[in-house]
């Protein structure tokens, strides 16, 4: 039976109990079946490919003699505008289909989720579009942090004060 009669079917039930059973089985009909333990086994050893990506562009960065902390810094500048480069090729987001949680490795998964913000919105202009909305997703991520940063500063300040 097509996606459309089975809607048909649902709108036309004569009971409020036929439509209910006819929309349960229509939902199990067209949800698609989870695997978790491979989601999670992707998402494992995807999100750690992106670790293992940063941890040898800071090891190479540091055989150049780049104190750790710098190093740090600059693999977090690479990891970013790789994420933005793989966002806009494209291949972020088939990654993501693939590896799940595993994309969501903080640095990568914010620079991603500004990218594609950014990407979607554009052809609304640089203001209205791109300057309104790149932060749609990212934004309150940042709006948490700043906030939260904040009123742990006035506790430490206040412990200081006793």
């Amino acid at each position: 039976m097509h996606e459309n009669e089975d809607v048909k079917k649902i709108v036309e039930a004569t009971t409020k109990q036929e439509q209910q059973e006819l929309y349960q089985k229509y939902v199990k009909k067209v949800t698609p079946a989870n695997n978790s333990s491979r989601n999670v086994a992707r998402a494992f050893w995807v999100g750690g490919a992106i670790c293992v990506l940063g941890q040898i562009i800071q090891n190479i960065i540091m055989s150049m003699d780049v104190e750790k902390r710098d190093a740090g810094l600059y693999t977090t500048i690479i990891l970013v505008l790789l994420s933005v480069l793989f966002t806009g090729f494209g291949l972020y987001p088939k990654m993501a289909k693939y590896g799940g949680a595993g994309t969501i490795v903080p640095i990568t998964g914010f620079a991603n989720s500004v990218a594609a913000a950014a990407m979607e919105y554009k052809v609304q202009g640089q203001v209205f579009g791109i300057g309104c909305f790149i932060f749609s997703i990212a934004g309150p991520v940042i709006l948490y942090g700043i906030f939260s940063s904040f009123l742990l500063g006035v506790v430490y300040w206040l412990i200081g004060l006793l």
